[in-house]
């Protein structure tokens, strides 16, 4: 399906990407704090959704 360096792009892209937005993140919350509060309830619910997304998937293709 893919090829192995079209596999290492895409986990070293994803890697690198997730930082970038980890760090910025970061340098935003610390300047501007009002902006993120219940932030973290947010990315909580955001996981669950795709978790059960996934587990929705799984059953059904199975």
């Amino acid at each position: 399906m893919f090829s192995t360096g079209q596999l290492i792009f895409a986990l070293l892209f994803v890697l690198i990407f997730i930082s970038i937005i980890i760090r910025a993140y970061k340098k935003d919350k610390t300047e501007q704090p009002d902006y993120f509060k219940g932030s973290f309830q947010v990315l909580i619910a955001i996981a669950i959704v795709l978790i059960l997304l996934f587990t929705i998937k799984i059953f059904i293709v199975a």
